[in-house]
């Protein structure tokens, strides 16, 4: 979840293909909040490992705009 910016959602995008590879709009969601100043985005990936997982976690939240990761 973060800020609803096309930088916000590019970003994320990069840190998640970084790790996973390309994907298909099929498997992006996205969801705004009530107040319209944030959204929450869903990557559906195919996770190889715990530490793909961790690694895109731990990138996400080092990103500066990501205020949640789940």
């Amino acid at each position: 979840m973060g800020r609803d910016t096309e930088a916000f959602r590019t970003l994320t995008l990069a840190i998640v293909q970084r790790h996973a590879g390309a994907l298909a709009a099929a498997d992006i969601s996205e969801r705004p909040s009530s107040g319209g100043r944030y959204i929450a985005l869903t990557y559906t990936i195919r996770a190889e490992s715990r530490a793909q997982l961790d690694s895109i976690y731990q990138d996400l939240s080092a990103s500066g705009v990501v205020l949640v990761a789940l």
